[in-house]
């Protein structure tokens, strides 16, 4: 298992944690110098708040951590692609690299924003895809029943 398979692993584990909330599952950890210093799982539905998105989450308990709002030395793992606001705050933060997993071809910041993160900010995509795809499919299609 890569690095970023083990991180990806437990940014699974947070999005377990919001299924077991009836959230939709998706969750994220940010790692600086090899020390988790957020994490985060959607909250949408229990804070009533459609900012409460998983990466929003962790990057507010990492500044906190730090103490600052630049994230820069950090990497963000999460385990669907973010949206455009997600994109957004990700790149206020200056974010060093971001790592998800799932694609998502109907709301991800590369459908309508591919230019939106910092320009430095370094993105791999597809690890642990299908465990985290599968995780998002399982979710929707219990909602469809």
């Amino acid at each position: 298992m890569t690095i970023d398979e083990r991180y990806m692993s437990l940014a699974l584990s947070e999005a377990k944690a919001a299924l077991q909330q009836d959230e939709i599952p998706i969750g994220a950890v940010i790692v600086a110098n090899g020390e988790i210093i957020g994490r985060g799982h959607n909250l949408t539905e229990t804070l009533h708040d459609v900012t409460a998105h998983a990466e929003m989450q962790a990057i507010t308990a990492a500044a906190e951590t730090l103490g600052g709002k630049y994230l820069d030395k950090c990497t963000l793992y999460v385990t669907v692609e973010p949206c455009v606001m997600c994109a957004g705050a990700i790149a206020w933060s200056q974010m060093g690299r971001l790592v998800f997993g799932a694609s998502d071809e109907k709301r991800g910041y590369r459908r309508y924003a591919p230019d939106a993160l910092h320009p430095k900010t370094e993105v791999v995509s597809g690890i642990l895809e299908e465990e985290c795809a599968s995780l998002m499919k399982d979710f929707f299609k219990g909602k469809r029943k």
